[in-house]
């Protein structure tokens, strides 16, 4: 058991970790490569490393009529580039101890490295990262490596309800908009997709002026500047990608059941939910951690798992992006208890509108916020992907600064208020993908049937 003074002696530490933390804030500075890449660095002299992510606005809502040919793109860039083969850039990373990543999503797409900062391995890991980002060689042989794997991918998805009822729940929600397909496209798509495609998405999309260059690490800015250089001094300036068209609100609820053989159905609703550098995002940010965010001590996992066990978990999130983005709430349960899961969300997520969180509910969540906020950026890896984001979407470069006081100024009445403008639970739509009972018509037309 653990005593009182265990837990004050606990509270003090944690205190003065997170008064250290503020005080240790990063501080990021920015300017613009001679190419015309925006670049954003923080310098973090404790760990003789550099972490560099480059991030372009290619995700998956530029495939156009093209789906999943940025992300197709995205994956092949360490497939092969310059003279070396995809064996060869894994090599020459692994000899110097420093890692390569690609990844890509419905708004952006990047490569990032990490490299420690002596000078031949910081050499070799720059060098390679230039000449992946501007030099892939798109093989024919890679080409229908990567294109099998994204179809096994794919052919997985289709046996997972959870993956059938999140990519039925973007289509429902968006419609026509570009966030509504799936970033890796379908079979259909995937194999449509040729080595002319996939130049001309890298040729449109990974230049100069549509990249952003997120630096954390143990250099000063001469040289970040001289890093931020050297990794895009071989892409073409290029132009930034055009807007993307804003998300329609739903006109009215939605409604769907997939079948699927499996023992519990898995439930998602959703709508359009806020956008990256949203006015509404602080008072939708804390309320939704209060409602589904804070996982088994949410007042959905209260009121849906503790007082009638209909389900291990639930949850809800927003998921912010350039233009809105989803609001979600999920979980799963058995067969049977769909319905009733379903009703009891609902009706939580109206009363939570309607009378908004208890002051109790809003200090508690406030204090796991900023507590838990100095871990968020612990680590120049969690600093370089916050710049990145902070980069990409055009935020306050003090966003970091300000975050645990933007937090606590959040009220009981600015959450209700913004609940109440932007979350229309009679507007909802709603995937359920499990096993379905017939309707109770049929249930009793067909026990006639069997009784004559």
């Amino acid at each position: 058991m653990i005593d009182s003074r265990t837990i004050r002696l606990f509270l003090l530490c944690a205190g003065l970790l997170f008064a250290a933390a503020v005080t240790a804030t990063p501080r990021i500075a920015t300017w613009q490569t001679a190419n015309g890449a925006k670049v954003l660095f923080v310098e973090a002299p404790e760990i003789p490393m550099v972490d560099v992510r480059v991030v372009f606005d290619a995700g998956s809502a530029r495939d156009g009529a093209k789906h999943g040919v940025t992300s197709f793109t995205n994956s092949l860039l360490t497939e092969g580039a310059g003279d070396w083969s995809a064996y060869q850039i894994a090599e020459r990373m692994e000899n110097v101890g420093a890692q390569l990543e690609v990844g890509s999503l419905r708004d952006m797409a990047w490569v990032s490295v990490r490299s420690l900062t002596e000078r031949k391995a910081l050499s070799i890991s720059l060098e390679t990262l230039a000449t992946v980002l501007a030099k892939p060689r798109f093989a024919p042989d890679d080409i229908e490596r990567e294109r099998q794997s994204i179809l096994a991918s794919l052919l997985q998805d289709e046996q997972s309800p959870g993956s059938v009822g999140q990519k039925r729940l973007y289509r429902l929600v968006f419609g026509d908009h570009p966030y509504a397909a799936d970033p890796e496209g379908t079979a259909e798509s995937v194999k449509s997709l040729t080595r002319e495609d996939l130049l001309a998405a890298h040729q449109r999309l990974y230049v100069a002026r549509n990249a952003l260059v997120a630096i954390v690490g143990a250099v000063d800015k001469a040289r970040a500047r001289d890093i931020a250089e050297q990794v895009t001094v071989a892409l073409p300036a290029g132009e930034a990608a055009p807007p993307i068209p804003p998300v329609e609100a739903l006109q009215q609820a939605v409604e769907e059941r997939i079948p699927f053989p499996s023992t519990q159905s898995h439930l998602y609703l959703g709508q359009p939910g806020m956008r990256r550098g949203d006015p509404d995002y602080f008072p939708l940010y804390v309320g939704n951690h209060i409602l589904g965010g804070s996982g088994l001590v949410s007042l959905l996992s209260e009121e849906v798992r503790e007082k009638r066990g209909l389900s291990y978990s639930v949850y809800s999130y927003f998921l912010p992006m350039r233009q809105f983005g989803l609001f979600q709430l999920g979980l799963q349960t058995k067969n049977e208890q769909a319905e009733e899961a379903l009703r009891v969300v609902k009706s939580t997520l109206e009363r939570f509108i309607g009378e908004g969180p208890t002051e109790e509910e809003l200090q508690a969540a406030k204090q796991n916020i900023t507590g838990g906020f100095p871990l968020r950026v612990a680590s120049n890896g969690k600093i370089v992907e916050y710049l990145a984001v902070i980069g990409f979407y055009g935020l306050p470069l003090d966003y970091l600064d300000t975050f645990t006081e933007k937090v606590r100024d959040i009220t009981r009445e600015g959450i209700r208020d913004a609940f109440k403008r932007r979350v229309d639970p009679d507007r909802l739509v709603r995937v359920r993908v499990g096993r379905l009972s017939p309707p109770v018509a049929q249930v009793a037309e067909d026990a006639g049937g069997a009784k004559q």
